[in-house]
């Protein structure tokens, strides 16, 4: 029997892709296509091969920007936590790169280092990177202070503390902000192909809308948020595998 979680996913689908229907029917603009209509602008473009060859193109710098983020991401805000000193140094930046908007920043990017795969990645990079180092600073620095000295008091020493204690207890908070921080990479990818060089499925989103086949156009964009939400999801599912003794109910009446 279907959970009652995957029944009010299905309901909310439903909702919004019903609103959406009803809002191309009326229409709110002629540039605005129903669902349908999208729907079978998707199904035209994946029957075609028009939809996997632009994403080949497209996970190239979403998967190394994603990889480096994580990587460079967790290592930064581990150091930034556990140092006064870091914290002081590199958090201002890492919060001002979180609010600036970074897309002024991608003409810069493009005159120092072109308009190949180098632009992209880094503006991947750029998007994933400030959330995944401030929630894994954040989680490192808020550690209970009493699973600390308690370690202490068994005479572990500093590393021990580091690797069975501190990051045993911000993990679920570190994979959270890795959630969030693999999200903004997915913007940045479409971003950067709409700002740098139209290719992948930017070079769809822009060419459907020279010519003003807007349910193409919307039928792309779609297709990048569905692929977000299922990784996201499988993200969401090996994180409560890992951390199933972790309390994540809702406080109910």
């Amino acid at each position: 029997m279907p959970s009652r979680s995957f029944l009010l996913k299905v309901l909310s689908s439903a909702i919004v892709f019903g609103a959406w229907e009803i809002a191309g029917r009326i229409p709110v603009s002629y540039a605005f296509p129903t669902f349908l209509e999208s729907m079978q602008a998707l199904v035209a473009l994946a029957l075609d091969g028009t939809l996997f060859v632009a994403y080949a193109e497209t996970l190239r710098p979403l998967v190394l920007g994603v990889l480096i983020s994580s990587f460079l991401g967790i290592a930064l805000g581990l150091w930034i936590g556990l140092s006064a000193r870091f914290d002081w140094l590199f958090s201002p930046i890492f919060i001002v790169m979180q609010a600036a908007p970074l897309a002024a920043l991608i003409p810069l990017l493009v005159m120092a280092y072109g308009i190949g795969l180098t632009s992209k990645v880094f503006v991947v990079c750029i998007m994933a990177m400030p959330v995944i180092v401030l929630n894994t600073a954040g989680a490192v620095r808020n550690t209970p202070s009493s699973l600390k000295e308690m370690a202490r008091a068994f005479l572990g020493s500093r590393r021990d503390v580091i690797l069975k204690v501190i990051l045993p207890a911000a993990s679920p908070i570190i994979f959270s902000g890795l959630r969030l921080g693999i999200s903004a990479g997915f913007i940045g990818a479409i971003l950067s192909e709409l700002k740098i060089t139209p290719t992948g499925v930017g070079d769809i989103i822009t060419y459907s809308r020279s010519i003003a086949d807007y349910p193409s156009m919307y039928a792309a964009i779609f297709s990048i948020i569905l692929l977000a939400v299922l990784f996201l999801n499988l993200l969401e599912k090996i994180e409560l595998h890992l951390f199933r003794g972790n309390n994540r109910g809702y406080v109910t009446d």
